[in-house]
């Protein structure tokens, strides 16, 4: 299962952005990370990279 962002945690540190393999988290117009889950495989980079807990499988 894809990751997906809490946008109430997120606070668009650009952590997971950097860290994410496959290039698949971006800062979405809201300013909140989003996750493309047709290209996210659940590696679960960003969320041991993020320090408020946002990412999470859904």
């Amino acid at each position: 299962m894809a990751y997906k962002i809490d946008k109430e945690k997120c606070i668009a540190c650009g952590a997971c952005v950097e860290a994410c393999p496959m290039g698949c988290i971006a800062i979405g117009s809201d300013g909140k990370a989003e996750v493309n889950q047709d290209i996210c495989i659940s590696c679960g980079t960003c969320a041991a990279v993020c320090p408020v807990e946002a990412p999470a499988e859904e």
